[in-house]
């Protein structure tokens, strides 16, 4: 199989590789953290950095392992993932925040695994209102009361 890219096509190709590993548990800042499922592809796409003019955004270690370097990880893939775990963070504490209430209200014998019609709007209404708050306020009027609800 023969492929071709451009210089900016392989650039995209590098920030692909790095956000996938860094989704599936790889930090460039370890690469003994590179997830085994994926290093052998992963050292294949790296290596490629230097015959395809983008050397300045890959390092070596000193076992011969090919990582990304600060540039690949700060530029426009650094960003990407920043808002990928700013979005995460926030949809899974609005989502885990509004099923906790409805347990709480409904009852947790109440909730079966699939909601019922009236279950998912009363979760819509929940998650709303998270929203509303954390977009205003962001987690400054969030409390955490440790040991059970006071």
């Amino acid at each position: 199989m023969k492929v071709t890219f451009t210089q900016k096509e392989y650039t995209r190709l590098l920030e692909l590789a790095h956000l996938g590993l860094w989704v599936a548990g790889g930090r460039p800042e370890d690469p003994a953290t590179m997830p085994e499922r994926y290093a052998g592809i992963a050292q294949k796409i790296f290596a490629l950095a230097e015959p395809l003019g983008c050397a300045d955004l890959v390092e070596v270690d000193v076992n011969g392992q090919y990582f990304p370097n600060e540039k690949l990880t700060g530029g426009p893939a650094g960003d990407k993932l920043d808002q990928f775990v700013e979005d995460t963070f926030w949809g899974e504490l609005v989502g885990r925040l509004a099923e906790r209430d409805l347990r709480v209200e409904n009852g947790p014998e109440k909730i079966g695994e699939e909601l019922s019609e009236d279950e998912d709007e009363q979760l819509v209404v929940l998650e709303d209102s998270y929203w509303r708050e954390f977009e205003t306020k962001g987690v400054d009027n969030l409390i955490v009361l440790r040991g059970g609800k006071g």
